[in-house]
């Protein structure tokens, strides 16, 4: 399996990382998308992707990373990728959930990196969050150049399925196991397997039966057999189908 979205670097793992990292090894993880968001975890992902190679680290800049200054965090962003090894822009994208603020400054952000994305050849590991319309706007503008995946989406079937035809992966992590999460679920059903990918997103989103918890990449097994269970296929298919997808979209 792959965890196409984790973020181990948090301090929340700070008290057990290594046995963190081990049971996910242990639990038949055998590469880690490492996600940062921020000029800090961005230097984080690195540093742990040089200490343990079933880490694959990304950089990008969250929405809520958006403000006055956005241009020259780009900049600098866009400095730190030439510098390193990047598997993907991101994570990026839209969030109006808490505060809309820089609204205008979050959609500048954010267009920024899709294209920088297309000029890198690199995937976007999108973040949309009350903002669905807007985040599909922009990256359906890009007609076809760009490329990346919804992670934990938590949108519409219908709206994931226009996703698909642009080419994007839709990703699903713990809310997918959770009871009365319809429309994750509809999800599952619907996007075709070979744009399917599982996360964890941990520390956050714990998948059913440790909802509440901390999250680990060993948890992605769970988000795996409760996709399995909704189509009628194998555990076993599931795991191969997004192997095989998080490995040809993040060149892995």
């Amino acid at each position: 399996m792959i965890d196409t979205h984790c973020h181990l670097f948090d301090e929340e793992f700070d008290i057990d990382r290594e046995d963190a990292i081990k049971r996910a090894i242990d639990s038949g993880v055998e590469k880690m998308i490492l996600v940062g968001f921020s000029h800090k975890t961005n230097q984080l992902a690195q540093e742990m992707a040089k200490k343990w190679n079933v880490f694959y680290p990304t950089a990008g800049l969250h929405p809520s990373e958006a403000s006055l200054n956005y241009l020259n965090d780009f900049l600098e962003f866009k400095s730190f990728v030439e510098k390193n090894m990047v598997y993907a822009v991101g994570e990026c994208g839209l969030d109006y959930h808490w505060d809309i603020t820089y609204k205008e400054e979050q959609k500048k952000l954010f267009r920024l990196q899709c294209e920088y994305a297309i000029k890198k050849d690199l995937p976007i590991i999108v973040h949309s969050r009350d903002a669905a319309q807007d985040t599909y706007d922009i990256i359906a503008s890009y007609k076809g150049k760009l490329k990346g995946v919804m992670h934990c989406y938590s949108g519409s079937k219908e709206l994931a399925l226009e996703y698909v035809k642009l080419g994007f992966y839709i990703s699903l992590g713990g809310p997918v196991t959770f009871k009365n999460a319809k429309e994750p679920k509809e999800v599952a059903k619907a996007v075709p397997l070979d744009l399917l990918l599982i996360e964890t997103d941990c520390p956050y989103l714990a998948p059913t039966p440790m909802r509440g918890k901390r999250n680990e990449s060993s948890y992605v097994k769970y988000v795996r057999d409760e996709i399995a269970s909704l189509r009628g296929i194998t555990p076993k298919e599931v795991e191969e189908a997004t192997t095989k997808n998080a490995i040809r979209l993040f060149k892995i």
